[in-house]
């Protein structure tokens, strides 16, 4: 326990790291895995196993960007930025961000049942006022007012702040995208539709644009954490 409380910010700057690879990892795997999710060449019963791959690579990059903000938010407290924090405030956090996480793990779990699809947009849903409130929050530390305590030399922290509610706003046209594809293979399965093939082909194209904007964000993300250069 000494060892812990001793190293605690280095604890979690390691575990911050593993989180940013899986995320980054996770979306190139995923991104690979649709191709064969759209093609038409392949059997509905292969393509439906490439959906399943792709599911299984993407549950370690949305658990790794769950747990980012939570780990940043710590190692926060723990410079001065986020003095909201002290006391039992950090326990709260970790039980709301918990919670944010078992939703995750949930709508995984059962992401071939309606109940599944009911916690995945639910969770999507949530994510909404998240990202108002980290924008609203880096905004407001950047005019020297708000929760977060920043200055010069310190802006880093907000702008990272900022770069990953943007990085949410495109995770969640991709987890739409994602989502789609259960509810469309359902209706593949019933027979040959080639409104439904369009649709996946087309949404599956769209989400690859926003992938490389992804990438580019989360490249930002880590840019600004590594080298805090303002």
């Amino acid at each position: 326990m000494e060892f812990l409380v001793a190293n605690e910010l280095t604890i979690l700057r390691w575990i911050h790291i593993l989180a940013m690879v899986y995320w980054l990892g996770g979306e190139w795997g995923v991104f690979q895995t649709s191709y064969h999710v759209t093609n038409r060449e392949l059997s509905l019963e292969e393509r439906k196993r490439h959906m399943e791959t792709a599911y299984r690579i993407d549950i370690l990059a949305r658990t790794g960007i769950v747990l980012l903000l939570p780990l940043g938010l710590h190692m926060g407290k723990i410079y001065g930025f986020v003095p909201l924090l002290d006391g039992p405030g950090i326990w709260t956090m970790w039980l709301i961000f918990g919670t944010w996480l078992a939703m995750t793990w949930t709508a995984f779990i059962k992401r071939e049942t309606d109940i599944g699809i009911k916690v995945t947009r639910t969770e999507e849903l949530l994510r909404y006022p998240l990202i108002a409130i980290l924008f609203g929050v880096a905004f407001m530390a950047f005019t020297g007012s708000g929760p977060i305590e920043s200055g010069e030399g310190n802006y880093w922290y907000p702008a990272k702040m900022a770069l990953y509610a943007f990085a949410l706003i495109i995770g969640l046209f991709l987890r739409l995208v994602m989502r789609r594809w259960t509810e469309r293979f359902r209706i593949l399965a019933m027979g040959p539709n080639a409104e439904q093939e369009a649709a996946l082909e087309r949404e599956i194209g769209q989400a690859r644009i926003s992938a490389y904007i992804y990438w580019i964000t989360i490249a930002s993300v880590c840019f600004l954490g590594a080298v805090k250069p303002f």
